[in-house]
């Protein structure tokens, strides 16, 4: 199935299927990250600090606003500040006022945590290769990318 197509369908699934489709999805993503966790992946960091780094890596400009970067991580404000703390503490992320907000804050890698952004992210491209790449063809990489990026931005 092309990705055109697959845009081009209307969902009309029943409650059952979707239910099942969702189970299967969320239990594959855990089954992955315990794969990639028993790997070592995110050494010396954890999975949840090394997905910080990876965003603040797609940042605009190198930063992003702190209330942003929580948009973007599956974990509550204020767990997410005393991480940015740590990580900061680290070396690995600094933090900033926002030029035309007071209160704002604007979080961003330093040179040491980009460089362990860029380490860590080339092991664990490797672990995706293997436990996600082995398991899938191309035609079925680009039909799950189109199929994950549809739930993301479907709206109803």
């Amino acid at each position: 199935m092309q990705m055109h197509e697959i845009a081009a369908e209307t969902p009309a699934a029943g409650t059952r299927v979707a239910a099942e489709a969702w189970e299967s999805l969320f239990r594959a993503q855990v089954t992955l990250m315990r794969r990639f966790e028993r790997g070592g992946d995110f050494s010396p960091l954890r999975s949840r600090e090394y997905d910080v780094l990876f965003t603040l890596s797609l940042a605009d400009e190198g930063r992003m606003r702190l209330r942003h970067l929580n948009e973007q991580i599956l974990m509550s404000q204020p767990s997410l500040s005393r991480m940015v703390e740590r990580l900061e503490n680290r070396g690995l992320v600094r933090r900033d006022p926002a030029p035309d907000d007071a209160r704002g804050v604007l979080v961003g890698l330093t040179a040491e945590g980009a460089a362990m952004q860029r380490r860590i992210g080339r092991q664990h491209v490797r672990s995706i290769r293997r436990y996600v790449g082995g398991a899938l063809d191309e035609e079925e990489l680009r039909t799950l990318v189109a199929l994950t990026t549809r739930l993301r931005t479907y709206e109803p």
